[in-house]
């Protein structure tokens, strides 16, 4: 049975992100959550609870200011939802900060300061 739930939890998650994310993009008008992409979602089994995670390249005061954002828009985005997913219960929703983005965006750069100190084969 948990496998069957599971299953649901995946699939009502995914339309859960692409809805936030369409939410976030055309109609959430707080320029704090500009920039901010949607990284993946973890709903739990019993579709009550939605930890929907959110990258941002930026300092840290900028990822402070668009998970401000997020919340102050999470009532706006969990009537929106409630409206437009024929769901028994909306799930609470919490935002967290997926730190990947910003981590892959240092290693491409700590990579290009090191491919261009190297001698090309070229160069030999």
């Amino acid at each position: 049975m948990s496998g069957t739930s599971s299953k649901r939890a995946v699939r009502v998650g995914d339309q859960l992100l692409r809805e936030v994310a369409d939410l976030l993009a055309r109609r959430v008008k707080d320029p704090r959550v500009k920039g901010t992409t949607l990284t993946g979602i973890h709903l739990s089994n019993d579709l009550r609870h939605a930890k929907i995670f959110f990258s941002l390249i930026g300092d840290e005061e900028a990822v402070r200011n668009a998970q401000e954002g997020l919340e102050s828009a999470k009532g706006f985005i969990k009537r929106e939802v409630s409206l437009g997913m024929e769901l028994r219960y909306t799930p609470e929703i919490v935002f967290r900060h997926d730190p990947s983005l910003r981590e892959g965006a240092h290693m491409e750069r700590v990579l290009q300061s090191v491919m261009s100190g190297m001698p090309s084969d070229r160069d030999e």
